[in-house]
């Protein structure tokens, strides 16, 4: 089992299926619970082993949710997890990764709130630094604008907040820009220093294009599968070129895409491929490229590929 390296850190992945010897199962420590997720019922051991983590970790309560491949199939109820045991969660409460606090909740289906897998990238805008040699933000923070499209809770915008920068957060939820208001709120930013659009991604981004607004980074993390009124259906590995060529219209010279999927049957290759062909038919050029991994925590198998994937791109 592996444990949280950095202390200003409580909401990592603790096991992580085959790789760490657990087959089909998916453990997250999240603040003060621990989220256990699986295809099946859980197993006899399985419940003894939350036992011990849930006592190792002081933790509060233990939660089981059975995974459903067929997302938007399912209900909110549904799709929420349930007690297994210790405290029942409030309806929100906080964690802490990399020094900021996020607001989650276990009453909201498909997911708490913050991607875990992702906590690598949001440290990249955190500290302005992709990779060595690879600084995110040519001039100080401070001067930077940011665009973050797809947004859900905000926590890209939070962390580029933190940075300095200007946020934009764009979504199709009202709920989830009002909960990345107050993600916004428990790190001392004020939301309106940031702007917050509602609405369909794809036919804002060819708005601001026709406007003539320009970022320093545009960030696209979309869901597999949407649905909005405006552009109808959006499925990741059919309409990432269309996605990338909007988002290239966006970007000053010099200033970066940060392309995020995880959809599964999306290979790493076709997604690099698509990113790509979006950005050539903005008329853009790729200037520097880094192809950021999962986590240590998210480790990759033979049998469980990496299912993220994830391109920073400067872009002429």
């Amino acid at each position: 089992m592996r444990a949280g390296r950095d202390p200003e850190t409580n909401a990592y992945r603790l096991i992580h299926g085959e790789a760490d010897g657990w087959d089909d199962l998916y453990v997250d420590r999240i603040g003060g619970f621990l989220l256990m997720q699986s295809p099946r019922p859980l197993t006899g051991p399985q419940i003894n082993a939350a036992k011990e983590w849930k006592n190792k970790l002081n933790l509060n309560g233990v939660y089981y949710k059975q995974l459903n491949r067929l997302v938007q199939a399912s209900t909110k109820k549904s799709a929420s997890p349930r007690l297994v045991m210790g405290l029942e969660a409030p309806e929100t409460f906080e964690v802490r990764e990399s020094g900021v606090t996020f607001r989650l909740s276990l009453n909201e289906g498909y997911s708490t709130g913050l991607f875990l897998d992702m906590r690598e990238n949001r440290q990249r805008i955190l500290s302005n630094q992709i990779e060595p040699g690879f600084p995110l933000f040519k001039t100080a923070p401070a001067n930077a604008t940011v665009l973050n499209c797809f947004a859900y809770t905000c926590a890209f915008s939070v962390c580029a907040a933190r940075a300095g920068a200007a946020t934009t957060s764009l979504d199709l939820s009202r709920k989830y820009l009002d909960w990345g208001q107050d993600n916004m709120r428990l790190n001392g930013i004020d939301p309106g220093h940031h702007d917050f659009i509602y609405g369909d991604a794809l036919d804002w981004m060819k708005r601001l294009a026709k406007r003539g607004d320009t970022h320093d980074l545009v960030i696209l993390d979309p869901p597999t599968f949407s649905r909005s009124k405006k552009t109808g259906v959006f499925q990741a590995k059919r309409d990432y070129p269309a996605l990338a060529k909007a988002a290239a219209a966006l970007i000053r010279v010099g200033g970066t895409l940060l392309a995020c999927c995880n959809a599964a049957g999306y290979p790493g290759k076709k997604f690099k491929e698509d990113v790509r062909r979006g950005i050539r038919s903005a008329g853009r050029k790729i200037v520097k490229s880094f192809a950021a991994p999962q986590p240590p925590d998210f480790p990759v198998t033979a049998r469980e590929p990496a299912h993220l994937k994830v391109s920073w791109l400067q872009l002429d």
